[in-house]
């Protein structure tokens, strides 16, 4: 939504508390800070409520989760040693394709004069505009009372238009400024891919697929981005292909989908996704980007030649590529005259476990059973975030009746648990369920605090095998050790919530079965073997051993 005409007697912080809250932001994360306090104050007497999160970096980690399901988040702090802060969750929703508006307090502008030496500044007063600057869409200093309406417009405009961050910088004497003649808005003005689809692009897009054998489409990030589940779904059903996810774009198609065969990553996936997808003579990729994660750590083999790959940016058919929108073409491919295909079997990705009655062992608990036993406890009531590392490559071989999230491109550990609050605040009729290592955990996981101090009810299930997992396969050492917290005990810290102390495949039935029925914070310790790893990750890892052996 764009704000058509400007309003007079507001001021700076109205105007810009305003335009978020008509796009859709309810909720607000971050801390407050002597150069942002009368920002905070204007934000308490709004409809916006503000979540004071226990560390930046979890308002960030917050805010993310929360612009993935809204489509907008907003995060705001204070100058320096708050803002620089938020430099890795700003970069990783760049990465990711994620709108979200970082508003930082700074300085005011008299206090700069002569430029003294102020608290949180480091070298100069522009530094971190500076900075984020280069991982954002837009940014902006609010500097001019005249210019701050359009310039609020600008960057709003770009984080929407972008699907990217922006930033927006006010200092304190700015807060409270009331534009005495405000300059009209200027509408905000990108490079955009050119509507339209040259005839011969579609006539050969559609031939690829029509003399194909065995066409595979593969959905992406893009598709969760731009809500096009219902397109690409009308193109599979159109012409009767089947649909495999990108490990980054994992729920953007609905996994209980009778077309959808499972994750399609490389030897990180299964072998019969990875020998389905590969063999195919037609691949129609939409809204995948092409990581070193989405591709199994460069693992997958897939000819260019029989490829049409399709971004909003542009697309390609084989070696011809068009700097146009690659939507338009997915919106004319659904439409278009497209033969019947027999897929012949399809390789689903079964859920491998039944929650309700194969955890009544007392055999030793393992990270595979962990992830069967997820298979069957998650529902249509649940988000699952699950930290990079084990806890997102065991999710690879499962299929979940639930929305997913994860970071599985920036992959920045620590994300899960503060995300669960900003997944849960977008959508709370969902209960959010965490799966995140030790390592992970002991970087962001007091967050739970801010859970159980607004009254949401997180389940966190955290793999204790004794340090950074992932790494061990790679090159071990003393430095993959973390230190022996008591996970299950942290409950008794924040004076609420359920803890569970889990060593056999009993004990975690048992403790999900609890967790279902409690309206509070759970946290579920795992224990596990150091070296226990999911069976995707010793996939990957017995292929680059192979590797470095003929190498």
């Amino acid at each position: 939504m764009i704000a058509l005409t400007i309003k007079t007697g507001y001021s700076v912080s109205d105007y810009l508390i305003e335009r978020i809250y008509e796009e859709g932001v309810r909720h607000i994360f971050g801390i407050p800070g002597d150069y942002v306090l009368s920002f905070y104050n204007k934000l308490s007497k709004s409809p916006i409520q503000v979540i004071n999160t226990c560390d930046e970096q979890g308002a960030g980690f917050a805010a993310d989760a929360y612009a993935r399901i809204k489509g907008l988040g907003a995060v705001c702090v204070t100058y320096g040693a708050g803002g620089l802060k938020l430099v890795n969750s700003t970069a990783q929703a760049y990465a990711e394709k994620v709108p979200v508006l970082i508003i930082s307090g700074a300085p005011g502008k008299a206090e700069r004069l002569k430029n003294p030496m102020l608290h949180h500044k480091a070298h100069q007063y522009q530094d971190q505009l500076r900075i984020f600057e280069r991982i954002t869409a837009a940014s902006a200093e609010l500097n001019d009372p005249k210019r701050a309406y359009s310039e609020i417009d600008r960057v709003l405009d770009a984080v929407l238009q972008t699907k990217r961050p922006g930033y927006i910088e006010i200092p304190r004497d700015m807060v409270l400024a009331i534009p005495a003649n405000p300059e009209p808005r200027k509408p905000y003005i990108i490079e955009v891919p050119c509507p339209g689809t040259p005839s011969e692009a579609l006539d050969m897009a559609v031939s690829m697929i029509n003399s194909s054998q065995k066409p595979v489409i593969i959905a992406g990030l893009e598709v969760e981005r731009y809500d096009l589940a219902e397109k690409v779904l009308a193109l599979a059903w159109r012409s009767n292909i089947p649909i495999a996810g990108s490990l980054l774009g994992k729920s953007a198609i609905p996994e209980n989908e009778s077309l959808y065969m499972g994750i399609y990553a490389g030897v990180l996936g299964l072998e019969e996704v990875k020998d389905y997808v590969e063999s195919s003579d037609c691949i129609i990729m939409i809204g995948v980007y092409l990581t070193d994660l989405n591709l199994g750590i460069y693992t997958s083999h897939l000819d260019p030649e029989k490829l049409i790959y399709i971004v909003n940016e542009r697309f390609a058919l084989g070696e011809h590529e068009y700097p146009l929108s690659g939507f338009d073409l997915l919106d004319r491919l659904a439409k278009a005259n497209l033969s019947w295909h027999n897929p012949g079997h399809i390789p689903y990705s079964q859920k491998v476990g039944r929650f309700s009655d194969d955890f009544s062992s007392d055999k030793k608990i393992t990270v595979t059973r962990v992830f069967q036993a997820l298979s069957g406890f998650l529902d249509e009531e649940n988000i699952f975030l699950a930290d990079p590392g084990d806890a997102l490559f065991g999710s690879i071989d499962v299929s979940y009746n639930c929305s997913f999230i994860s970071p599985a491109y920036y992959a920045s550990l620590g994300f899960a648990v503060p995300a669960s609050i900003g997944a849960q605040l977008a959508r709370p009729d969902l209960r959010p369920v965490v799966l995140t290592g030790d390592g992970s955990f002991q970087m962001t996981g007091m967050e739970l605090a801010v859970a159980a101090r607004y009254g949401l009810n997180p389940i966190v299930i955290v793999l204790n095998n004794m340090g950074y997992g992932t790494e061990r396969p790679m090159l071990d050492g003393a430095f993959n050790d973390v230190a022996d917290w008591r996970y299950s005990k942290v409950p008794e810290v924040l004076g609420t919530g359920l803890g569970f102390l889990i060593k056999t495949e009993r004990e975690l039935g048992e403790a999900l079965t609890e967790a279902k029925s409690y309206d509070g914070p759970c946290i579920l310790e795992v224990l596990l073997e150091k070296n226990d790893i999911s069976v995707p990750l010793q996939r990957l890892g017995k292929n680059m051993s192979k590797s470095v052996s003929q190498g």
